[in-house]
């Protein structure tokens, strides 16, 4: 019953930066926690960032200190702050919100770090 929509990705060049978004059919506020997973070629889906209800947030060792993630309730939308990009970053990044009960993803947006 909620929809994720990702319109952001590209391409960036090392070291720069790129915001993603992920814009919810309905309000977020109630939604246990959102996520940002990735998943790069031959490689397992992994957790990205989170963030929950309360605003507690955590992420993964390989981005920390350069991803932030953060919510904009009036909006519906999630975001994905990504600074100092390197080339491993690349990947099929998903938006997640976790209902408890169920689960929705977005559809995943190509984010390419190249020179």
């Amino acid at each position: 019953q909620v929809q994720l929509v990702e319109p952001g990705g590209g391409l960036v060049q090392p070291g720069g930066p790129l915001r993603l978004s992920c814009a919810a059919s309905r309000s977020i506020v109630r939604i246990y926690v959102m996520g940002w997973y990735r998943q790069a070629p031959g490689k397992q889906r992994e957790l990205v960032a989170a963030i929950r209800s309360g605003g507690i947030t955590n992420a993964a060792d390989s981005v920390k200190g350069r991803f932030t993630i953060s919510r904009d309730i009036a909006k519906n939308t999630l975001y994905l702050q990504m600074n100092s990009l390197k080339p491993e970053d690349t990947a099929v990044y998903y938006c997640n919100g976790d209902l408890g009960a169920r689960n929705y993803w977005g559809q995943g947006t190509q984010v390419t770090v190249s020179s």
